[in-house]
């Protein structure tokens, strides 16, 4: 079995770095809210890997984008990310507007605060759902389909885990701790974001790979 689209994921996704931003819009909840939470963002991560990994491709389709410009669009992406995680920011990092903070701040006074912002775009963005995509379109049998849908449960899982323990991971690994482990993982998924364009610009364009 292929993990290389799990590390992607993981990598992209990278709960661990979304916990600060748990912590902070979660300030002032009961622990049942907390949990209740907790249990819609894992499940709204979930939900958004398999519907991309079910229905991206007809998607892609229905609107006339060949997969190829996708995979250079989706690394592209995927490279920015990157850059955002190097520099220690959420690979789905967002610029702080005051329309951004005003929208953050409404949908955290409500029960949305789950899906919109935590799991949309923090853990789930555009990177996320490329990915999924692409590697879509790479699954030939329907064990590989059902094993990136099952990649999505392990993504939810990891995202419940990381949340559930928001304060200890917060206290233990600090700030500093934080910020190493997100531009490890940004290292890792400018590879695999290289590679990706890469494969996407030679079917574009075939005298690339010629020799």
């Amino acid at each position: 079995m292929d993990l290389k689209p799990l590390i992607t994921l993981l990598a992209i996704v990278n709960p661990l770095a979304i916990v600060p931003f748990f912590i902070h819009y979660t300030q002032g909840f009961s622990p049942l809210q907390r949990r209740r939470t907790i249990r819609t963002a894992a499940l709204a991560s979930f939900c958004v890997i398999a519907l991309c990994a079910l229905l991206g491709l007809q998607i892609l389709q229905f609107f006339g984008i060949s997969l190829q410009s996708f995979q250079v669009g989706g690394g592209l992406l995927l490279l920015i990310s990157a850059m955002n995680m190097l520099n220690a920011q959420p690979a789905e990092a967002k610029p702080h507007t005051k329309e951004y903070e005003e929208g953050a701040e409404k949908a955290a006074a409500g029960a949305s605060i789950a899906v919109v912002p935590l799991t949309i775009p923090l853990l789930t963005g555009p990177a996320t759902m490329s990915t999924v995509v692409i590697y879509a379109d790479r699954a030939q049998t329907l064990l590989q389909h059902a094993a990136l849908v099952g990649y999505g449960v392990v993504i939810a899982l990891a995202t419940a885990l990381c949340f559930s323990l928001a304060d200890p991971i917060a206290r233990v690994l600090g700030k500093t701790g934080i910020n190493v482990m997100t531009r490890l993982m940004g290292l890792i998924l400018a590879a695999l974001a290289v590679e990706v364009m890469a494969d996407g610009l030679g079917k574009l364009f075939p005298a690339l790979g010629a020799r």
